[in-house]
């Protein structure tokens, strides 16, 4: 079983490269909080031609907004932009001055205009309450788990090892936008949590299929050793977990080429989720039940203590 081992240690490898480049720029550069967390304003605006940024942000920082961020979106022919601000409130006399002020860059299209403003306490409310949610959902899964898989030897180990595949793909999800957030400015709103909670759902549903077949394979007996037992359970569901992501994979990346430009971040999160949570399914969570049955994680808890722990001639 030396090779089942080594495959082990290759899948955890993948899963530490891929996660921990994003946790480096999470605890350097933390996430790009959009105004949801942040609170402020986000004003979308349309001109009838092409108007440069810098040429926005210049009008902006005329009339006091020098804290103005603007930014093109959709496609270049439609002539839309984002600016991030201070709360700017609708109806003020402030907005009828900038919307005066834009206006000599080109003409504005009213109907095309939308203001979102969030105060700074509805902003921390939001951000506590997204924190909040996702505690509540690990510990509504671990509890859940453990109570479905009872009848097993540990069932508690079973929560635990779909808690850890769960924060895998949560932590790759919030890692790569910590990235994009840097490389490029990419912004996380009350939506992205909606999509690390779907990812969460996901992981934690392709994680359960497979248990419970390890858990069937187990009472059938069809294998001496645990941990060919769950060879054989992951030999078993591997085509159907992979057939049924990659059907959702497809559909995801045609709302990404092909959707809409505000929804965009939300199906990309959904796209990394998705895919990670198909990985640790298969090669994180059931590799940890064997590493465990075998006495690998608590000989390797043993070694880095016995390591700390002085030595009786030293002390």
């Amino acid at each position: 079983m030396e090779h089942l081992a080594s495959r082990r240690i290759l899948w955890y490898a993948i899963s530490l490269i891929v996660v921990v480049p994003g946790l480096v720029f999470l605890v350097l550069f933390g996430l790009n909080l959009g105004i949801d967390f942040t609170g402020g304003s986000a004003w979308e605006i349309q001109f009838d031609r092409q108007v440069s940024t810098e040429a926005i942000r210049a009008t902006l920082a005329e009339n006091g907004r020098s804290e103005a961020q603007v930014q093109q979106i959709g496609d270049e022919e439609d002539h839309t932009y984002l600016i991030r601000m201070r709360e700017l409130q609708e109806g003020s006399a402030e907005k009828a001055a900038l919307t005066e002020a834009l206006g000599e860059n080109g003409t504005l299209n009213p109907s095309r205009e939308a203001l979102n403003t969030v105060g700074g306490s509805v902003a921390t409310s939001i951000g506590q309450r997204s924190l909040l949610a996702v505690a509540a959902a690990s510990v509504g899964v671990l509890l859940y788990i453990a109570w479905a898989f009872r009848n097993t030897q540990n069932p508690l180990l079973y929560g635990i090892c779909a808690i850890v595949a769960m924060l895998h793909d949560a932590l790759l999800v919030v890692g790569v936008f910590a990235i994009l957030g840097v490389v490029a400015d990419i912004e996380v709103d009350a939506l992205f949590v909606t999509a690390l909670l779907t990812v969460i759902g996901f992981s934690v549903h392709d994680t359960i299929v497979v248990f419970d077949r390890i858990r069937e394979n187990l009472n059938a007996r069809v294998a001496p050793t645990f941990e060919e037992v769950v060879n054989y359970s992951i030999a078993q569901t591997i085509v159907r977990s992979l057939n049924t992501s990659l059907t959702v994979v497809i559909t995801l990346l045609a709302l990404y080429l092909f959707g809409g430009s505000t929804t965009r971040e939300f199906v990309l999160a959904l796209l990394i989720g998705l895919i990670s949570g198909t990985y640790s399914s298969i090669f994180n969570a059931s590799q940890l039940l064997v590493s465990w049955e075998n006495g690998e994680i608590q000989g390797l808890f043993n070694r880095i203590f016995r390591r700390r722990s002085p030595s009786p001639a030293s002390a």
